[in-house]
Formats: structure tokens, sequence, C-alpha cells
């Protein structure tokens, strides 16, 4: 994870719709940017659909929610349409984002050990800097847990 305190990664991504996203595009707001596996997988869903349900209630404490995951624009946009998603998706399919947060680790799973997203959320303040950084966060409870951090 990177520190608490420290300038957040600039980075440029396209959301579920192909439109570009630069996290300077966000300066004078508070910023939740959580990392996610994979799209339309129960962990995830339930994430994202906590987002969603309490969307409204960040929006009131101006701040904005961005997913992050290595799946396609059109995958997203799949997930954000069965969900009614409300907030941005972002596509990082090269993993250059999800690397420059730190994200990115060896995971074991049946066995076998490969490269993933480690389940992760920032919240960024309004200059850019990360003002708290969770890491291996349960799915159910992130999104109450960040909406209580604002």
């Amino acid at each position: 994870m990177l520190e608490i305190g420290s300038r957040a990664p600039e980075f440029t991504l396209p959301d579920q719709n192909g439109n570009l996203h630069s996290l300077k595009d966000y300066l004078g707001k508070k910023v939740i940017l959580y990392f996610y596996p994979k799209d339309n997988t129960a962990g995830c869903s339930k994430q994202a659909c906590g987002f969603a349900e309490r969307y409204p209630q960040f929006t009131e404490k101006g701040a904005v929610v961005l997913g992050i995951s290595r799946d396609s624009v059109a995958s997203h946009k799949k997930f954000e349409e069965k969900y009614s998603l409300p907030f941005t998706l972002l596509s990082d399919a090269d993993t250059s984002v999800i690397q420059a947060y730190d994200v990115w680790h060896e995971k074991k799973m049946a066995g076998k050990t490969y490269m993933g997203i480690v389940r992760s959320t920032y919240l960024i303040d309004e200059n850019g800097v990360i003002t708290r950084a969770l890491s291996s966060v349960k799915a159910a409870d992130n999104p109450q847990q960040m909406l209580e951090m604002l």
C-alpha cells in the first residue's frame, strides 16, 4: 500500500463508456478509489452494489467513487448496466495504475500461485493526497467503512 500523506499517483484511464478520466479531474473533491479483482463475481458485485446503495451519501459529503479493475471497457459496461451502478468504473488492462497503487500482488488459490489485485481502497483528499489506505478489505463491509471515514 502507498503511504498515508503521500501524493496519489496521477493516471488517465477509460471508463465503462470509453471516456478518459484522470485523477487531476477530481481535484477539489474527495475520491474513494477502490481496486477490485473482477466484474460480475460475488464479492465484487456485493462491493459495487454497496457503493451504489450509499452513492447519494457519498456525493452529499463531496466524494466521488471510482472503481478500478483489469476488466475491459465492455465488461465494465455490462457490470454497470446489470447492477445500475451510478459511479465510474475504470479499465486498467495493462495494470499500470494497479501496480502504481501497489495492489498487484502474488495470490494463492486452490494450490496455485498467480498475480492478482488485492481488494484495496484509498481515500484521496481534495488536494490529491492519500488520507486512508486499506488493504485486503471485506467486499460487503468496505462501502459502509468508507462512508464512516468521510
